[in-house]
């Protein structure tokens, strides 16, 4: 990964969250207001669609009704935003540390079933899984 990808992802890393912030809720799904606020800051556009794209936004979208909204915004299937959910998808809510199984399982007992969050992190953890496996693989951690 290029020295520019890694700042990238670890911008990308520090930001993919801010949509939760109050101030800047609009559609009340984080990655899609995170992304419209970076935009009005004129962030960079690849560092926008990673944080409107972060951790299979798109599987919440389409329970939101919000697919055409997050759509604007092209995702990059790339080694950046594999790694970019390994990130999320290792580390909880507090900072801890996880393994994938065990924090989508973390995810699933914080959200009621049949929420939108429950839902498609359910139809989104083959995806996850697969993100985390290729990062997993390019750390050397484990075989493709």
């Amino acid at each position: 990964m290029s020295e520019g990808d890694r700042d990238l992802l670890v911008a990308a890393a520090w930001l993919h969250d801010i949509g939760y912030a109050p101030d800047l809720r609009d559609t009340g799904f984080h990655p899609l207001d995170g992304a419209r606020y970076l935009e009005t800051l004129g962030a960079p556009s690849r560092l926008v669609r990673l944080v409107a794209h972060h951790s299979g936004a798109v599987y919440e979208a389409e329970q939101r009704g919000l697919t055409a909204e997050l759509a604007v915004y092209d995702r990059e299937d790339s080694p950046v935003l594999d790694a970019l959910i390994y990130a999320d998808m290792t580390t909880g809510p507090a900072g801890q540390s996880f393994v994938f199984d065990s924090r989508i399982d973390e995810i699933l007992e914080r959200y009621e079933p049949g929420s939108e969050v429950h839902n498609a992190i359910s139809k989104a953890r083959p995806y996850l899984g697969a993100a985390v496996g290729r990062t997993l693989a390019r750390l050397g951690d484990q075989p493709t």
